[in-house]
C-alpha cells in the first residue's frame, strides 16, 4: 500500500469532488506551490492510487436510467468458469458493475437499460445465451437515495 500522508489525502478529497481542478487550484486548496502538488499527482497516478479521471453522467438524460441488480448463479463455479463467466461479462455494456459476491448468489450486476422492456430483451437474448448461467433474480431500482463515486478516508 502506497503511503499517503495528510497532503496527499487533501488533494484525493478534493480531487473526488472535481477531477478537472487545476493544479494551481489544487495547490491553493492544499497550500503547497503547484510543482510539488503536480509531483504528488504524478505520483499517486503512478501507484494506482488514482486510476482514472471520469465523467458522472446523467444515466436518465441519456435513456439509461431504468437501473437493476441482478443476482447470478452459475450451473457449476470453477476457475474457467468463473474467467469465462466474467469475461463474457466484461464486454456487455448494460453491464456497468460486476461483483463476484458469497452467498446465494455468484455475482451481482449492476445493469442500466432504457426500459422494462429493454431489461427483458436484454436477459433472453444475452444473458440467456450464457450457458454458464443457472438462475438469476432481478431486483429494480425505484428510487436513487445515494450515490457516490468517492471514497470515503
Amino acid at each position: 500500500m502506497a503511503y499517503l500522508d495528510k497532503t496527499d489525502l487533501q488533494i484525493l478529497r478534493s480531487l473526488q469532488e472535481n477531477s478537472r481542478v487545476t493544479t494551481k487550484e489544487l495547490a491553493d486548496a492544499v497550500g503547497l506551490s503547484p510543482t510539488p502538488v503536480f509531483e504528488r499527482l504524478k505520483r499517486l497516478e503512478r501507484e494506482g492510487v488514482i486510476k482514472k479521471y471520469v465523467a458522472v453522467l446523467d444515466a436518465e438524460k441519456l435513456n439509461q436510467g431504468f437501473v437493476v441488480f441482478c443476482s447470478v448463479k452459475l450451473r457449476r463455479l470453477n476457475k474457467k468458469i468463473a474467467t469465462q463467466f466474467t469475461s463474457v461479462i466484461q464486454k456487455i455494456p448494460e453491464v456497468v458493475e460486476c461483483y463476484n459476491i458469497s452467498g446465494s448468489f455468484d455475482y451481482l450486476l449492476k445493469i442500466h437499460a432504457p426500459s422494462m422492456k429493454h431489461y427483458q430483451e436484454f436477459l433472453i437474448n444475452v444473458l440467456g445465451t450464457l450457458e454458464s448461467l443457472g438462475s438469476i433474480e432481478s431486483t429494480f431500482v425505484m428510487h436513487e437515495v445515494k450515490h457516490s463515486h468517492g471514497i470515503n478516508f
